[in-house]
């Protein structure tokens, strides 16, 4: 478990420091330098290009990782990696030419609703390859145990870049409609960082052998695909559908709310990036007992963490959105909501990786598929009727259904639980802390309420924790940093 804390906690940092500059670009500078409608057309341009990430990767970002320790020879693991590189390309050259015949068809339909959309649908299959390909070389580097430089590069310099681009526009350097173009740009550049970084930790011999076990790779691609496809929809198909809806600047709206809540989703993010090709190895050694240790303890350290988080936005919400224009306002509801739903994703540790690298992995496809439905449906009875709202609560039912659903597939398929008596002593910590601290403020600027009140909750959650001992990754990361002060 050392290397997983190391590199988490790492990879905790750069996530969090990439959060602060993405929270000063979402909650500040596109609100205030792009205006609502480009920052509505730039949400919905990202979410339907992570929507189609996964069919731009072919699904292979998590096929490396699930097979790449399969391959005893250095020819083996060159001869699938040059499949894999490649392998995105059955989907790729199709999407092509029917995005080039069908373009007027295609943004027609998109931009029913908004006709701004209509000039920059060509952009979203561009940036979602840009994404899948960055996924696969990072994978690369997942595999030798080096995923710190990737979340960087993910987390810091892709909003750093975003920042400046911001800025350009602010000084009338660039307009609005050219930033569009240049977050085109920046997507391209991180992915030939990315790529010229996994080439430098492990350059590859290219060889154009087809791998022996190709078969399975294929199939497990596909599976990926749609699994991938499932999960990226869960989470953008909300502000995908809402451009059908509503008008464009309330994605800008909701995207805000969003964000928000998914900062407590940035430690499993964190920690996820070293488990899944740990767990990967325990399984193809079939090492269960490691495994439900670790699945244990990385439930446990990531509800402390998490709830940490999501106390901190819950008690201090109101006072956030006071620094924020008024019509922002309505996400508040979106926060609660959807900031409920990534918490209990969040208590099932590496549920994912589990489900992603055993022989079952098949099984859960249906169940996918199905709740997808339901969130389209959910969203198409709630959006016309609660607008954001509306969105935010099909999002809830459906991300709390499929989170349950395949936490109870591992239980009584693998026979793994991720809970303990902990579990519980740690949610009640939560319980009673949001009860102490939600109801009364300091009569002071909403920053310094936030910051005070923050201070407070951290060191009452944590020392109730702590005392308790409910995790002993949680316990030795504060001691060791106990240890530095009282030097």
């Amino acid at each position: 478990m050392g290397i997983v804390i190391n590199q988490s906690i790492k990879n905790t940092i750069i996530t969090y420091i990439g959060f602060g500059i993405g929270a000063i670009n979402t909650l500040f500078m596109y609100v205030q330098f792009l205006g609502d409608t480009y920052y509505g057309l730039v949400g919905y341009i990202l979410s339907a290009a992570n929507i189609m990430m996964p069919l731009m990767a072919f699904g292979v970002h998590n096929t490396l990782v699930k097979f790449y320790n399969e391959y005893k020879t250095e020819k083996e693991k060159s001869e699938f990696l040059t499949f894999v590189l490649f392998l995105p390309f059955l989907l790729i050259i199709p999407f092509s030419i029917i995005g080039y015949f069908g373009y007027h068809q295609i943004a027609s339909f998109l931009s029913k609703e908004n006709n701004i959309v209509y000039d920059y649908v060509w952009q979203i299959p561009v940036i979602g390859l840009c994404m899948g390909y960055f996924e696969i070389f990072y994978a690369w580097v997942k595999v030798h145990f080096q995923s710190v430089f990737g979340a960087f590069v993910k987390e810091v310099v892709l909003r750093i870049l975003v920042t400046i681009a911001l800025f350009a526009v602010y000084f009338n350097w660039i307009s609005p409609v050219e930033f569009v173009y240049a977050l085109m740009g920046i997507y391209l550049f991180t992915l030939i960082i990315m790529k010229l970084f996994a080439f430098k930790v492990k350059f590859p011999l290219l060889s154009f052998k087809i791998p022996t076990n190709y078969k399975v790779v294929i199939v497990y691609s596909l599976f990926i695909i749609v699994s991938g496809g499932i999960a990226n929809l869960f989470l953008e198909i909300d502000k995908a559908m809402l451009n059908s809806y509503v008008k464009i600047e309330n994605i800008a709206y909701y995207s805000v709310a969003v964000f928000i809540a998914t900062v407590i989703a940035v430690p499993s993010r964190a920690m996820h990036q070293i488990t899944y090709p740990i767990t990967a190895k325990l399984m193809s050694e079939n090492k269960m007992e490691e495994l439900n240790v670790l699945y244990k303890k990385t439930s446990i350290s990531l509800q402390i963490v998490g709830g940490l988080i999501f106390l901190g936005i819950l008690v201090n919400i109101e006072q956030l959105y006071l620094l924020l224009p008024k019509q922002y306002s309505g996400g508040i509801f979106v926060v609660f909501t959807i900031g409920l739903s990534r918490y209990f994703d969040l208590i099932l540790g590496n549920n994912n990786a589990i489900i992603f690298n055993s022989k079952y992995y098949k099984a859960v496809l249906f169940l996918g598929v199905l709740l997808i439905c339901l969130t389209i449906g959910l969203n198409m009875i709630f959006i016309p009727l609660y607008g954001l709202k509306g969105t935010a609560f099909a999002t809830l039912l459906s991300i709390t259904l499929y989170s349950l659903s395949k936490l109870l597939f591992v239980v009584f398929k693998m026979k793994l639980f991720p809970f303990t008596v902990n579990t519980l002593k740690s949610f009640g910590i939560l319980i009673a802390t949001f009860g102490l601290f939600y109801f009364w403020d300091f009569n002071f600027h909403p920053i310094v309420n936030i910051v005070l009140k923050s201070i407070l909750i951290t060191v009452f959650y944590l020392s109730a924790n702590y005392y308790l001992k409910l995790s002993t990754d949680v316990n030795t990361v504060m001691d060791t940093i106990l240890n530095k002060f009282r030097k």
